[in-house]
């Protein structure tokens, strides 16, 4: 399909810089898709009330690593600024990170990070450029290892804010807790799975209450999740890699959620990739441990997920046409059309919409 199809109009005021306070205040758009859409104003708070009991909310539990740093490449009497964003853990004291501006970087490079010398204890660390790959990724390799490694880029890191946030203001001290779900807890990811951020303790009690279950998998969000399709084909975009985990008996619990009837919410589009990835042709979910490249685009059928609650995605990005695959294309721009309408806050920090999947042939 033409990349051109998923773009949008969005005015940069409805971009949210700020989380809502409390987490469970933001907005939700109810969408219904059909002849003629169905909308539906809500906020977060109203979600039991929109659900079935015996409903069973899937969450993504990974949690964000503050894989944000700045430091300062030496070569001789040149010195030049540099930002890295770590991606992935090579090993214990290598990682692949997007580098800015990475054609200052060349193999064997020395970037110094915080101050001092190279002691975490002094708030320094120090990295060897060992190669630049493409778009911008080089691998480096730290002076620390293990857990003294961990230790000093949780220290020294800030979250790693998406792109359009990032150019409006800078990573805070509150970003640490707000770009943090409050279930997080397997380490990794490199951006937030953000419709969880809207949920509360108080919100979680409701869902019980109201007799859903819940259920958590683990996929580590990687940077390509911010990035719009650039090619004018959709065919002719690649879709990263990240890694999930669904252990058998999250998986066996889901699959009995189904026969009797319940419906399956993915909580977040990493939720529900992983759990597509995982289904079989037959829409039986299985145990999953390894990289996923799944790229969903209208057309796809949908195995095992049957509701979605997401945040307002990108012009032309890869999510936004993962919502247009389950709900309809016209549906969801007449629903982003409402939203900028009724000024709804979108993005990472923003407002969330609960999609029904459209009708299928």
């Amino acid at each position: 399909m033409r990349t051109d199809l998923f773009d949008f109009h969005l005015p940069d005021e409805l971009i949210a810089l700020r989380p809502a306070q409390p987490r469970d205040a933001a907005r939700l758009l109810m969408v219904e898709p059909g002849a003629a859409a169905r909308l539906a104003d809500n906020v977060m708070t109203d979600l039991p009330q929109l659900l079935s009991p015996g409903d069973a909310l899937v969450f993504n539990d990974t949690r964000v690593i503050p894989a944000a740093l700045k430091g300062v490449r030496r070569r001789g009497e040149a010195v030049a600024q540099i930002a890295v964003t770590l991606i992935e853990r090579l090993d214990e004291a290598r990682w692949q990170a997007l580098a800015r501006p990475a054609k200052r970087l060349e193999p064997g490079d020395r970037i110094h990070f915080g101050e001092g010398g190279n002691a975490c204890a002094l708030g320094a660390l120090d990295a060897t450029v060992e190669g630049p790959g493409e778009d911008g990724v080089v691998a480096l390799r730290f002076d620390l290892s293990g857990p003294a490694l961990h230790d000093a880029i949780e220290a020294l890191g800030a979250m790693p804010l998406p792109p359009y946030i990032a150019a409006r203001r800078p990573a805070d001290a509150q970003d640490r807790s707000d770009y943090q779900t409050t279930f997080a807890r397997e380490e990794g990811a490199v951006a937030a799975p953000t419709a969880g951020l809207h949920f509360t303790d108080d919100l979680m009690q409701a869902l019980d209450a109201r007799g859903m279950t819940r259920h958590f998998v683990t996929l580590h969000v990687g940077p390509g999740t911010f990035l719009p399709v650039r090619v004018e084909n959709t065919e002719d975009h690649r879709m990263h890699a990240e890694y999930g985990v669904i252990c058998e008996d999250i998986a066996e619990a889901l699959n009995a959620v189904k026969a009797r009837g319940g419906k399956i919410v993915a909580v977040g589009t990493t939720s529900l990739r992983l759990l597509e990835s995982a289904a079989d042709a037959d829409g039986t979910l299985k145990p999953f441990a390894g990289e996923t490249e799944i790229f969903i685009t209208p057309g796809y059928r949908f195995r095992f997920v049957d509701r979605l609650l997401t945040n307002f995605h990108l012009p032309r990005s890869t999510l936004f046409m993962l919502v247009a695959a389950f709900s309809g294309l016209d549906t969801m721009k007449h629903a982003y059309a409402h939203a900028v309408q009724e000024r709804y806050r979108f993005y990472s920090y923003g407002d969330a919409c609960l999609l029904s999947p459209a009708e299928r042939a």
